[in-house]
């Protein structure tokens, strides 16, 4: 089996601080303690590297120049040619990470991915290139505003944040490089601790986000929802998917997040596409739909129901 490789992904749009944030980290001893990197340049900035100040001589920088040159081939021959024992990318902004995704290579590991913003552009880059930025968004640790102002509407950005992650750190650097982070907290709006965890129409996106990112929270638990069931001919008898349709950024993007259900009784008499308020206890075990351990919804209660106001669930 290949040596694991690790690899640090610096995503962001065009002056946002990536390739500062990258020089500072090159040229920390702490950080670059000899191991022999390739440093994958995916954009072209104002500012420029200065590989002289690099701790060591063990960086190789290497240019990728089009979203298709990103292939597993190109990154296995770089990683061969310099044999390198970790990988910095600083990450196109315009570049969807799916093409990154795709393209590194088994042994490439991510073991941190952060995104940097201009503080007083970012809300722009929201408005107006949505799915890009969620896509920079969803799978993130730490997201860095840089040059933040006293005009700086912080409630904007953490909403913006928040609104495709619950799981990334958010920091203000400011000129001076001292960091204040955001340490506001965002209750859900349900309580997991209830006997029955209710969710409302409006909050389905929201629990389903939740669910997915710490799915052992809720493991043993009774979830009440309002959902759409999905039934074929190879679906057993009592089962069925049952969930909501999810848009994240656009119309685009619109997908259906559901969960088996069994022990649904034969005189719910439920049909494909029908509405339904399911009361069911969750548990984490192998169904064959999933053909794997997963999330299974064990009915308690279904009944049927009227199509919400709003059929596809959003964050907003």
């Amino acid at each position: 089996m290949a040596k694991e490789i690790p690899v640090y992904l610096f995503t962001g749009f065009l002056e946002s601080g990536k390739t500062k944030t990258i020089q500072e980290t090159l040229e920390d001893e702490g950080f670059n303690t000899g191991e022999r990197t390739l440093l994958l340049m995916c954009e072209d900035g104002e500012e420029e590297y200065e590989p002289s100040k690099f701790s060591g001589k063990n960086v190789f920088i290497e240019e990728i120049d089009s979203e298709d040159e990103l292939c597993e081939k190109r990154l296995l021959s770089l990683a061969k040619e310099h044999k390198v024992e970790r990988v910095v990318i600083e990450y196109n902004g315009m570049w969807q990470l799916d093409s990154l995704y795709n393209a590194i290579p088994e042994n490439w590991l991510i073991y941190q991915q952060l995104l940097f913003a201009e503080a007083n552009t970012f809300v722009n880059y929201n408005n107006n290139m949505r799915s890009l930025v969620v896509d920079k968004l969803q799978n993130c640790e730490l997201v860095v505003f840089n040059r933040p102002g006293d005009n700086t509407d912080r409630d904007a950005l953490h909403k913006i944040v928040r609104g495709v992650t619950r799981r990334a750190s958010i920091a203000y650097e400011y000129p001076d490089g001292t960091l204040d982070y955001d340490n506001e907290e965002d209750p859900l709006p349900f309580d997991v601790e209830a006997p029955i965890i209710e969710i409302e129409d409006r909050d389905y996106a929201l629990w389903f986000r939740d669910f997915a990112e710490d799915i052992r929270k809720y493991d043993g638990k009774t979830v009440k929802f309002k959902g759409i069931v999905g039934i074929n001919k190879k679906t057993r008898a009592g089962t069925a998917i049952c969930g909501r349709h999810v848009m994240t950024c656009c119309v685009d993007d619109i997908e259906f997040k559901g969960l088996v259900c069994t022990g649904i009784p034969s005189k719910a008499a439920l049909a494909n596409r029908d509405w339904v308020i399911i009361t069911a206890q969750i548990a984490m075990e192998y169904h064959e739909l999933y053909g794997k351990k997963g999330p299974v919804l064990h009915v308690k209660e279904i009944v049927k129901s009227q199509v919400p106001d709003q059929e596809v669930a959003t964050f907003y």
